[in-house]
């Protein structure tokens, strides 16, 4: 039974380089091999603000954020295995794409696209992800 409760050990992580939130979450909370990194938006690290109306810009920003955020606990971008896109506008669906498919490379994570009614702060584009620690 020991290596058992040992597996599901449940270990969660608010990072220092993103905005500090006071709302009840963390940014990533690993159990076992896996992580889950909570909605990340383009979201300005130091003020908290959006980083521009733009979507690409949001995109990049994003990714930035997810970057540093991975960082901090030792992997990469290359270690996410599945992401889910939140947009406002599927109509900023393309610019998502190119965005996307020049930071991620192949083997490209699963990944689900969906259009949403909002995102916090009214962001065009959110993130959430599935990490696997090597």
């Amino acid at each position: 039974m020991a290596a058992l409760d040992e597996a599901m050990e449940c270990r969660a992580f608010f990072s220092n380089e993103l905005h500090q939130s006071t709302a009840p979450f963390s940014h990533l909370v690993r159990v076992g091999d896996l992580g889950f990194v909570s909605g990340i938006i383009g979201q300005n690290r130091d003020d908290g603000a959006l980083v521009s109306a733009d979507v690409t810009a949001q995109c990049e920003a994003m990714l930035d954020n997810v970057d540093a955020l991975l960082g901090e606990v030792g992997l990469e971008l290359k270690h996410l295995v599945r992401t889910v896109l939140y947009l406002t506008d599927y109509a900023d669906f393309g610019a998502l794409n190119t965005v996307y498919g020049r930071r991620l490379s192949v083997p490209y994570p699963a990944r689900t696209t969906v259009q949403v009614a909002g995102l916090p702060l009214g962001a065009a584009v959110q993130v959430d992800a599935v990490v696997a620690f090597p």
